[in-house]
C-alpha cells in the first residue's frame, strides 16, 4: 500500500520516498487522532473538564504515540540525532500546535453548538471544531517536523 502510494505520487512529481514518508506521517497521526479524539471524549462526557483543559490531556497523549511512531517507523534513519534533542524538538512543535488547536477549538465550539442546537442533533460542538482543529494542525505537524525536527533525513 506505501509503495503504490509513493509510486503513483512520483508520477505527479513528488518525490516517492517523501512521499512514503508523508503515508506513514498519516497513518501514525490517524493512530494519534484515535488516542486524542477518543481520550478527549471520554474526558468530556465522562468528567466535568473544561474542554481547553481535557483537549490539552487528550492532545498530549497522543503526541507521546506520534513520537514513538515517527521516532522508529516513519523516519527511521532519523535516529541520528540524539533522543532527548529530537524529543525536545518534537516538544516545541507539539505545544505550538497544541496552542493552535486549543485555540481554534475553543474558538469554534460554541459556533458548532449553535449551528447543530437548530438542527436538532445530539453532536456536542467540541467534536466537530476538533475535527477542524486536527486538520489545521496536521499540515503544520508535518511541515515542521519534517523539516526541523528530522532534518537530518535524506529526502
Amino acid at each position: 500500500m506505501i509503495s503504490v502510494f509513493a509510486t503513483l505520487a512520483g508520477r505527479f512529481g513528488m518525490n516517492p520516498k517523501e512521499a512514503e514518508r508523508f503515508f506513514k506521517f498519516l497513518v501514525v497521526g490517524t493512530i494519534g487522532f484515535v488516542v486524542d479524539f477518543g481520550t478527549l471524549t471520554l474526558l468530556k462526557e465522562l468528567t466535568p473538564l473544561a474542554t481547553i483543559v481535557a483537549n490539552t490531556i487528550s492532545f498530549t497523549a497522543a503526541v507521546v504515540s506520534n513520537f514513538t511512531f515517527n521516532r522508529y517507523w516513519t523516519y527511521p534513519d532519523s535516529r541520528s540525532k540524539p533522543l532527548m534533542s529530537q524529543l525536545g524538538q518534537f516538544a516545541v512543535v507539539s505545544i505550538i500546535g497544541l496552542v493552535i488547536n486549543n485555540l481554534i477549538l475553543v474558538s469554534l465550539e460554541g459556533v458548532f453548538d449553535d449551528l447543530l442546537a437548530n438542527w436538532d442533533l445530539s453532536i456536542r460542538g467540541y467534536i466537530p471544531a476538533k475535527i477542524v482543529a486536527t486538520i489545521v494542525v496536521l499540515f503544520w505537524n508535518f511541515f515542521i517536523n519534517r523539516y526541523w525536527t528530522y532534518n537530518d533525513v535524506e529526502s
